[in-house]
């Protein structure tokens, strides 16, 4: 299949805003599950959980995106896999923070991207994704609205009216990071030796939870770094192109098994995370 060309900037724009609508749609549908009882079973470990709510709002986005651009393909975390024919593909996570929605805690968000088939990479890498949306349901701004984070390529990023940017930090010592964990619990054993050796070496570490949402705060100017290995490319879609469209350096590098460490951070203290990370073994685990 021949890569589409670069999305037009009123292109750019509508997929946006799809993806916006598709996802505040989807997260309303979640919020109004919180504090009922769903089924819920487990996939890669005894950790990993998904909730008849998680297939539920995938099923919603899919069918809104199929009646939108019924030629587009589908990627999504519960399963959806369709090929499509534009070039273009979506990426859907209906619940990024599965964990924190089971136990009735905030952050966990719903993440929808659209990025190009032919992009080096796949369409949910950081240079193919064209447009994504994160919704952080369990927040809302001063005006009660969900807070929704959404970026176009070239367009820049924002959550609901406000203009992103990334902090201004320089100095990796006074920087606050933030950092998920596998769900293999030997993998998240070598990320724990990991990480005594990041902490003494910067302000501190928060782990909120969603992958999304970490990378939605570099944006927002809520933290200064993340950088997370194992992703997959629905977790990281929507999120990654809203933090370098606020102004993040983004950079997806590879890893130990096959797997790739995600790293956004603000410009100041990329090259000093970069090494401290090479040097504590994160691109080991």
């Amino acid at each position: 299949m021949e890569r589409p060309p670069m999305t037009a900037p009123a292109a750019t724009a509508e997929l946006r805003d799809l993806a916006v609508s598709v996802a505040s749609e989807a997260a309303t549908l979640v919020m109004e599950q919180v504090e009922s009882v769903y089924e819920m079973d487990t996939k890669s470990s005894s950790t990993d959980v998904v909730t008849a709510v998680d297939r539920a709002a995938e099923e919603l986005i899919v069918d809104r995106l199929r009646a939108a651009r019924p030629d587009d393909g589908l990627i999504g975390e519960e399963g959806t896999g369709v090929e499509g024919t534009s070039g273009y593909s979506w990426l859907i996570d209906p619940i990024d923070g599965t964990t924190n929605f089971v136990y009735g805690l905030p952050g966990f968000t719903v993440s929808v991207a659209v990025g190009l088939d032919g992009a080096e990479g796949g369409p949910g890498s950081p240079d193919g994704v064209v447009a994504g949306c994160v919704v952080d349901p369990t927040h809302r701004d001063r005006s009660g609205r969900l807070r929704v984070f959404s970026a176009g390529r070239g367009l820049g990023a924002t959550c609901n009216e406000r203009e992103l940017a990334v902090t201004t930090a320089t100095t990796l010592a006074t920087s606050l990071v933030v950092t998920g964990f596998s769900y293999d619990p030997a993998r998240r054993a070598r990320q724990g030796t990991t990480l005594a050796q990041i902490l003494p070496a910067v302000r501190d570490i928060r782990r909120f939870g969603s992958a999304a949402l970490d990378l939605c705060f570099v944006g927002l100017g809520s933290v200064d770094a993340y950088f997370e290995v194992g992703l997959n490319s629905w977790d990281l879609a929507a999120g990654a192109l809203i933090a370098s469209e606020a102004g993040a350096s983004v950079e997806l590098l590879d890893a130990a098994n096959g797997s790739a460490l995600m790293l956004a951070t603000t410009p100041g203290i990329a090259d000093e995370l970069r090494a401290l990370l090479i040097a504590s073994g994160a691109f080991a685990v």
